[in-house]
């Protein structure tokens, strides 16, 4: 339909288009239009000048948890999930509960420290008892040397009970039941849950492998990953500011800034990963998300022109260019190559060569204008 209306737009041009002996005629490689038919084609011409460009560098992106508020939560003892406590959405705090374990792990750590607590007083009987004989003269030093070492490794592993102990106490321990309650490490939400009532768990402690229970995070701030090209990383820079946008919420732009550049390139790719610390108050902007990321960039001053007066003819890039009025009133038009940098990014691209300050150029209607060329 679009080519159709387009067609139509040219030839009703062409037949306004002044014709017969006498009147004049357009050069070649020109058009001459008078006033009514650049009304008709609603032609729009703006002057070349000098203006700021650049400001704004446009690649895609990946929201993604921030490292230090997410917390992936795992059993340290081996046993069956007898209940769950923390319920998927639930905001939680660091220390909140959130399944029960029934394990066998806890009986034997518990057991484990009044055995050595035991073994520790024993070995000090002993040392005491070797003592006196030696100071009697009624035993050998081999003998009180023994006894001391004996006392050392019995003092030892009384700390090694406790440290474990102490880190299973970290969670919560019912000594009656033998039920670890599996605690929230950070403050956040219950972004997954794994398991169910009824599950057997391995405990990381025992060295097997173990099952992601629950996955804690704080979405109140989160990364926004992005991909920047090798040629466009001279203008990226730390604290530069940035703006989001996410397909669930087209009208929204999430605003941050830069505070992560890596020091390396994808080898597949040929880009660098950048890091952009987002504030999420109202939570809309969720992991795995895809984004449309705006970093701002040093602007520059060049000769520019609109974007939208670019023209793509073959293997060139055309401009439509006012050249002025005839005597006869017409105005008239001629196409012109040039050559623009293509890698600013905006509304306005910088001239490189085809143009001067000054020039009038079509922005608006040059596709129909270039039919009559």
């Amino acid at each position: 339909m679009k080519r159709l209306l387009l067609l139509v737009a040219i030839c009703a041009a062409c037949k306004q288009a002044p014709k017969g002996n006498g009147e004049p005629q357009p050069q070649p490689g020109e058009a001459l239009l008078s006033p009514p038919q650049l009304e008709t084609l609603r032609i729009a011409t703006d002057q070349v000048e000098e203006r700021e460009v650049g400001g704004q560098l446009v690649t895609s992106g990946k929201v993604a948890f921030d490292d230090l508020r997410v917390a992936h939560v795992f059993s340290p003892v081996t046993g069956r999930v007898t209940s769950i406590r923390g319920q998927l959405g639930q905001r939680v705090i660091k220390g909140t509960p959130l399944a029960g374990i029934q394990s066998p792990d806890l009986g034997s750590a518990l057991a484990d420290v009044r055995k050595a607590e035991a073994d520790l007083v024993a070995a000090d009987h002993e040392l005491r008892r070797q003592k006196e004989l030696f100071e009697a003269h009624a035993s050998a030093r081999r003998d009180l040397e023994v006894a001391e070492d004996n006392a050392l490794k019995a003092r030892a592993e009384l700390n090694r009970a406790r440290e474990k102990a102490r880190l299973l106490r970290q969670g919560s321990i019912d000594e009656v039941t033998q039920e670890y309650l599996l605690r929230a490490p950070i403050e956040g939400e219950i972004i997954a849950r794994n398991v169910n009532p009824g599950t057997e768990v391995q405990g990381q402690y025992t060295g097997g492998t173990s099952l992601e229970m629950f996955t804690v995070g704080s979405l109140d701030e989160v990364w926004v990953l992005a991909d920047v090209f090798e040629v466009d990383l001279a203008q990226v820079k730390v604290g530069a500011p940035v703006s989001v946008s996410v397909i669930a919420y087209p009208e929204r732009k999430f605003t941050g800034r830069v505070d992560w550049i890596s020091g390396s390139l994808d080898p597949a790719t040929r880009t660098a990963r950048v890091r952009c610390n987002m504030p999420n108050p109202d939570r809309e902007l969720r992991p795995e998300m895809y984004a449309t990321v705006s970093v701002g960039v040093p602007t520059v001053r060049a000769l520019a022109i609109p974007r939208d007066a670019i023209l793509r003819l073959g293997d060139q890039t055309v401009v439509i260019v006012a050249l002025g009025k005839n005597e006869s009133g017409l105005t008239r038009f001629a196409r012109r190559v040039v050559k623009v940098d293509e890698t600013v990014t905006g509304d306005f691209l910088p001239v490189k060569q085809g143009l001067n300050p000054g020039d009038t150029i079509v922005v608006h209607g040059g596709l129909l204008l270039s039919g009559l060329i």
